[in-house]
């Protein structure tokens, strides 16, 4: 089964693999480093369609499914468990569901590891670039890499506890991060004036603001709590409802369930996304505020208009989930949106201390 898991790796990395060979850049261990980026923000936007499509448990063990390579060898297991649970979690669609994204972050994984090969091969062999093959954010990749598998694979053993899923969740947002910075490192950027780097303390707050809103989104996610409230920006017409923070924010323990293992109450699932909504207020703010002063900057004008127009559409598509109840496309946009923020930051962030 692993030597079958392998290749399925190794297959899901052989079209990205393609573009970076026939592309014309001259470039190409920055193309690399480009392209598997673009791969890992679909694969965030993949991860968050497997959430919310309740597939995470699609197949209940870790790596393969019932102890096969693909839902195809595991049909009979799979077949018997939805005729038993017709609703899931196990059904034919969700295990293929949650089979491709374990195939996509295999191939992700080949990726980071062909760069990271590169990256020590020229570094030891060669005397030119030496800090553009500098081994040392390839190899923290590859760590990266393999804490979120083990995360992913704890995510389905421990079936679905709220803290792995939104570590997991913070660890794929960390490794688009990473690549961002990669990517930048090895780009050219217009030159940007030294009063750019009065933004830095601004921009680093809106990045740490924004890790902060991930996390309590991946809370709220994780535990399901997105319809706790249904107005706004009045929750449940108040706008202070009843809420139950200590069962809601403790940390270890079971899906649905409080740390005593009795069945989490409405008010903590209140209290998850009201938090989650007022710190948004807070994380949009710094933000704006950071990208607003950016639109001055010479070399920061492009990403700063980018960074507003993009926190538009997270806010908007947010308090459309909330009025929709939850319709899937709206929710993964909304997860895409996110990452699409984590990009722009982190790419500012570089800019700016380039800059200095």
């Amino acid at each position: 089964m692993l030597i079958q898991l392998a290749a399925m790796g190794i297959l899901a990395s052989l079209l990205p693999l393609t573009v970076v060979w026939v592309s014309t850049d001259t470039d190409k261990y920055r193309k690399l480093v480009w392209v598997t980026l673009f791969l890992t923000f679909d694969l965030i936007m993949f991860g968050a369609f497997t959430r919310l499509t309740d597939s995470g448990l699609g197949c209940p063990d870790w790596p393969g499914c019932y102890g096969q390579a693909n839902p195809l060898q595991a049909h009979a297991d799979i077949s018997a468990a939805e005729t038993a649970l017709p609703t899931g979690p196990v059904t034919v669609v969700k295990a293929w569901i949650e089979m491709i994204h374990r195939y996509l972050a295999m191939g992700i994984g080949v990726l980071i590891i062909a760069m990271m090969t590169i990256s020590w091969r020229k570094w030891l062999h060669s005397d030119q670039k030496k800090h553009k093959f500098s081994p040392l954010l390839p190899s923290l990749l590859f760590a990266f890499v393999c804490a979120q598998g083990a995360f992913g694979a704890w995510t389905v053993t421990l079936k679905l506890q709220p803290v792995i899923v939104t570590i997991h969740l913070l660890l794929g947002m960390s490794l688009l991060a990473l690549l961002t910075w990669f990517g930048a490192r090895l780009s050219d950027h217009p030159p940007i004036l030294r009063s750019g780097s009065a933004l830095l303390a601004p921009a680093t707050l809106a990045a740490l603001a924004l890790a902060m809103q991930i996390a309590l989104g991946g809370w709220v996610s994780s535990n399901y709590a997105a319809l706790a409230c249904t107005d706004y920006p009045l929750c449940h017409g108040k706008l202070f409802p009843q809420m139950d923070f200590s069962n809601g924010f403790t940390l270890w323990r079971d899906l649905g369930k409080n740390a005593q293992g009795e069945y989490l109450l409405f008010p903590a699932l209140t209290a998850i996304h009201w938090t989650h909504r007022v710190f948004s207020l807070v994380a949009a703010a710094l933000i704006v505020w950071t990208s607003a002063k950016g639109l001055s900057v010479d070399g920061l004008r492009k990403t700063s208009l980018w960074i507003l127009i993009v926190i538009t559409m997270q806010f908007a598509s947010g308090i459309s989930t909330v009025f929709l109840e939850l319709p899937l496309v709206l929710a993964v946009i909304h997860n895409g949106g996110a990452a699409l923020l984590v990009i722009l930051l982190v790419m500012m962030n570089y800019k700016i201390r380039i800059a200095r």
